[in-house]
């Protein structure tokens, strides 16, 4: 952990990673104590208002306060990103240590639905059950991007553990009668956690991503405040046309930079597990 903490790039995707992570557990709070503003609240005589000391990101087309959404958006865009990356990657990892390490008949039944599955165009299928499914939440959304994000996660953890197989320590453990999820569990999966920590930070960025898109194309929850739905207002009320930049560059930016903090992590792992 010393090492990473001494790579500038983990360090500085942490720090912003951390600060978003906060924002999205206290922001709720936050902004009905602090800022004592209701994020859906109208104020009539601030209707698309630039910052102000009153508003301090302005307001949006219908009067709402375009800080205390942003904060608010926090955590429903980070709950997306979190909950689709943990079910994406606990998926890829049972299916590709399953079907690396066993080889043979199960792995060739695994590769082959991994690889039908990888051919199915994973946004389409989402936008398509997100018309469906009327007012989808953001749990629901989550739980479905996660469904389709793990194939290519999964081929890439077959491929390592496909590697780790034949090793002498797994070898030595097959000798001595260790069960084959034993084997997985203790031996192999910790082999693969820098793979592992990139996948997950992929698939979280790639949970944002996709709800913002989806928001942005009028689908998903009109309930709730995401990021992704500020963007979505911003398109439908006319704001960006208007160039009103403080109610829609604000929640781009946050996306933004959550891409840019999940690279940084990306690198320094990268850079300390994989020095070559």
């Amino acid at each position: 952990m010393r090492r990473l903490l001494r790579n500038n790039k983990f360090t500085i995707g942490l720090i912003i990673s951390i600060f978003f992570l906060v924002v999205a557990i206290i922001g709720p709070w936050f902004v009905a104590n602090i800022l004592q503003v209701n994020p859906r609240g109208i104020d009539y005589d601030a209707i698309s208002a630039p910052p102000s000391a009153e508003h301090l990101l302005g307001t949006n087309h219908v009067g709402q306060d375009v800080l205390a959404q942003l904060i608010i958006g926090a955590r429903g865009s980070v709950t997306v990103g979190l909950l689709s990356g943990v079910i994406a990657t606990v998926i890829a990892v049972l299916v590709g240590t399953t079907a690396g390490y066993l080889g043979g008949i199960p792995d060739r039944i695994i590769n082959a639905v991994v690889n039908v599955l990888m051919t199915l165009p994973g946004f389409a299928l989402l936008f398509i059950i997100a018309g469906y499914v009327q007012e989808a939440g953001i749990l629901l959304i989550a739980i479905v991007i996660g469904l389709l994000e793990w194939p290519g996660g999964a081929r890439s953890i077959r491929a390592q553990t496909m590697s780790l197989r034949n090793r002498d320590f797994t070898s030595a453990l097959r000798t001595v009668g260790e069960s084959t999820p034993r084997i997985i569990a203790v031996e192999v999966v910790p082999h693969l956690g820098g793979v592992i920590s990139s996948m997950f930070l992929k698939a979280v960025v790639a949970g944002i991503f996709m709800e913002a898109s989806l928001a942005f194309l009028g689908l998903g929850s009109t309930s709730e405040i995401t990021w992704g739905t500020m963007v979505s207002q911003a398109q439908t009320g006319g704001s960006i046309l208007r160039g009103h930049w403080w109610f829609f560059l604000p929640p781009g930016l946050a996306i933004a930079l959550i891409g840019f903090a999940t690279a940084m992590i990306n690198f320094g792992l990268d850079e300390i597990t994989n020095p070559q």
